[in-house]
Parts: C-alpha cells; sequence; structure tokens
C-alpha cells in the first residue's frame, strides 16, 4: 500500500511550560506520555527518552522510608503522592484515576497538604485537593488528612460520566469545580511519571482494570491514549524504500473499520485533501501516485502533539474545533487519496508542527504510552 501525507503549515507554538527532569531511584520506569489539553494547550516538552520496562506491577505502594523523587518535588511531596495512589489503589480504581487525582493535587498544592493559608487562601480551602468544609468536602480535621481527602476525591470522580475517556482538565474540573479549569493539564506529563515512578510503571497499564497489564489497542491507558485501529503495522516509518513517509500504514477492511482518536483532543483540520491536481476527489478510490491524504483528519492532544489520520472512506465524522474523547470514533478505513488499498495511514507529530518536520515514529511514541500498535514489520 501506498500513501502520501499532508504536509502542512506548523500550529503556533506555545512557550514552554516546564521542562521534565527527574531522579528516578528504586522503582524506575520513566512515563513519557503527552499530558492533555483543552484550548490552552499549555506546552510540555515530550520525553521521548523514556524506557519501557513494562506497564506496572501490583507490589504494595510505598509510602515510607526513600522514596523516588522526580522533577522538583520533594520527599515529603511524593509520600503524600504515593498516599493518593495507596487510596486508589485500594478502592479498585485503574491507574488513569491515580494520574488524574496526582495532577489535580499538584495542581492544588503542589502535593503539599496544606493548613489555612491566612491572606493566601481561597475561602476555607484545605489539604492536598484545596477541598472546603463550607461546600460539603469534610471538617477541617478530616480534609487535613491526605487518605481522606483523597478518598473524597475518587469518590466525586467516580460519578463523572466517561471520566477516563475525558481529557485530564474535563476530569479534574468536573470534581473541583475550578476558578482556574485550564490549569492542570499543564502538570499531566509530570503526573504521569510520578504515578510510573511509584509503582513500577503503572501509568502505561490499560485503564478499565488493575492487571496493570498494556493496553492492547481496545481500551485508555492510564496516560489517556489508545490504538487507533487494531491491526498490523505493514509500511513503516520512514523505511529505506519510502524514505518521506511521515506516519506508518495500518489494513484494515474498508467501510467496516472504524477509526479512533488516539487521544482526547481538539480537531484542528477535518476535510478532503486536493490531490496533486488540485482535485477535491476523495469520494472515490484513490491509487499511487494520486497525491494527498484523501479525508483525513488532525487532532491537537495536551503538550501540543498531533495526531493525523488519513485515506478515510468518506467525509469525517467530527468537525473542525469538535473536542473529541479517547477513543471516539471519527470516521471509517478507507482508501481515499494516495493510496493502494483500504488502511489507516496514522501520523504523530511534536511541538504542534504540522508538517514533515514535527512528524516522529508513531511506534515508539504510542508503546510508550501504553497503546502500543501491532508492528509487524
Amino acid at each position: 500500500m501506498t500513501d502520501r501525507g499532508t504536509a502542512r503549515r506548523p500550529v503556533r507554538r506555545v512557550a514552554l511550560a516546564m521542562t521534565l527532569t527527574g531522579v528516578l531511584a528504586l522503582l524506575c520506569c520513566v512515563g513519557g506520555t503527552g499530558a492533555f489539553l483543552v484550548t490552552m494547550f499549555a506546552s510540555e516538552e515530550e520525553n521521548l527518552a523514556a524506557t519501557t520496562f513494562g506497564c506496572g506491577n501490583s507490589d504494595p505502594i510505598k509510602i515510607e522510608g526513600e522514596l523516588p523523587l522526580v522533577g522538583p518535588y520533594k520527599a515529603s511531596q511524593m509520600r503524600n503522592a504515593a498516599i493518593i495512589i495507596k487510596v486508589g489503589r485500594e478502592m479498585k480504581l485503574p491507574p488513569r484515576a491515580w494520574v488524574i487525582a496526582v495532577a489535580t493535587a499538584m495542581q492544588e498544592s503542589n502535593l503539599t497538604n496544606h493548613g489555612h493559608l491566612g491572606d493566601r487562601n481561597d475561602h476555607d480551602s484545605l489539604g492536598l485537593f484545596q477541598q472546603r468544609p463550607s461546600t460539603g468536602w469534610g471538617t477541617p480535621e478530616q480534609i487535613r488528612n491526605p487518605e481522606y481527602a483523597a478518598r473524597k476525591f475518587y469518590e466525586k470522580l467516580k460519578t463523572i460520566r466517561n471520566w477516563q475517556k475525558r481529557s485530564l482538565t474535563r476530569a479534574a474540573q468536573a470534581v473541583q469545580i475550578s476558578a482556574f479549569p485550564d490549569a492542570y493539564a499543564k502538570h499531566e506529563p509530570l503526573a504521569t511519571e510520578i504515578v510510573n515512578a511509584l509503582t513500577g510503571g503503572a501509568a502505561r497499564a490499560a485503564g478499565t482494570d488493575l492487571d496493570l497489564g498494556c493496553a492492547d489497542g481496545a481500551e485508555i491507558a492510564a496516560s489517556g491514549w489508545t490504538a487507533p485501529i487494531p491491526g498490523s503495522v505493514g509500511s513503516g516509518f520512514r523505511t529505506a524504500a519510502r524514505p518521506s513517509h511521515n506516519g506508518v500504514d495500518i489494513g484494515a477492511p474498508k467501510y467496516t473499520t472504524e477509526i479512533k482518536s488516539a487521544a482526547a483532543g481538539r480537531v484542528l483540520v477535518s476535510r478532503c485533501d486536493p490531490d496533486r491536481r488540485g482535485r477535491l476527489s476523495c469520494d472515490v478510490d484513490g491509487f499511487p501516485g494520486k497525491g494527498g491524504c484523501g479525508w483525513f483528519v488532525d487532532i491537537l492532544h495536551a503538550g501540543n502533539v498531533i495526531t493525523r489520520y488519513c485515506h478515510m472512506v468518506s467525509r469525517p465524522m467530527v468537525s473542525k474545533n469538535d473536542m473529541v474523547e479517547a477513543g471516539q470514533v471519527i470516521g471509517r478505513v478507507g482508501s481515499s487519496g494516495n493510496s493502494s488499498g483500504p488502511h489507516l495511514h496514522f501520523e504523530v507529530h511534536l511541538r504542534g508542527d504540522r508538517s514533515k518536520h514535527g512528524a516522529v515514529d508513531p511506534v515508539p511514541f504510542m508503546r510508550d504510552r501504553g497503546a502500543p500498535l501491532t508492528d509487524g514489520g
């Protein structure tokens, strides 16, 4: 199968919000996940040096003694993160919930169990999640108990419809009702690293159960990512035979195979891509040398990561500026554009750069997020 992805002008880059650095000791399994978004898209640099040692273990969460240190966080803050994870596991919530909870506490309290902050206090907010006694979260003494506060957060999270498929920002905001609803997104990459460091890599685990196995494409990983379709990778990324192939091809039946958004995000592009002669002829099967992606979609995710889905059989099921959830169906496999047969051409771009300069190999990128593509090549 042959195809040619489009090269577009880069989305305007957002200033780097933070540089992710981690000192990971003991339980070492660095997470390289992309963060989440919403319209602010605060940009964190992708950690592409992530090493995959598995998808987590079921050992008890250690909350005493020497803990791994991640980013700027000290031992006392890491202990609070460990307590949050421990409570989530005890409640039999999947690792995705742990990432959301840790990121929320990072925003609300910097993982510090605050008492009343005087003039700096937001009303009567207290503790790791800055919960308020006056709005029914509990007594001041209860809220200052990290285990109690984490349990209350998770209890509310469980009531949010489709929370696992939502962006971290939307899930956290549904619980917290913050005056700064877009602030949680920037913490997702480091929260994922913290969960990985304290659990042996559970942030790459499937997001629907506690067996801590890798996501198999049918589930949302704790990182918030999932494979767009099942199937084996045929033509790979920038091979010797096709050095300008900026994605991978996954063969699948025409019409019947649903294409899903690999993570929550905002649709940047949803349209027919012109062929080399400038024609909009996407409602018929393409052929090698025709040029263009056919019917295609670009989606912007957290951390300025963009995914591209080419050669759909008909007009996509989403429109420009739509907000989509992870795993949401956005179209069906076809063979429009520069294509020799039904397949999905899937690309991943970093730094908001939709051109060839931003493209990276989707196979290791997705594997590092616990949502591996099946590489048959």
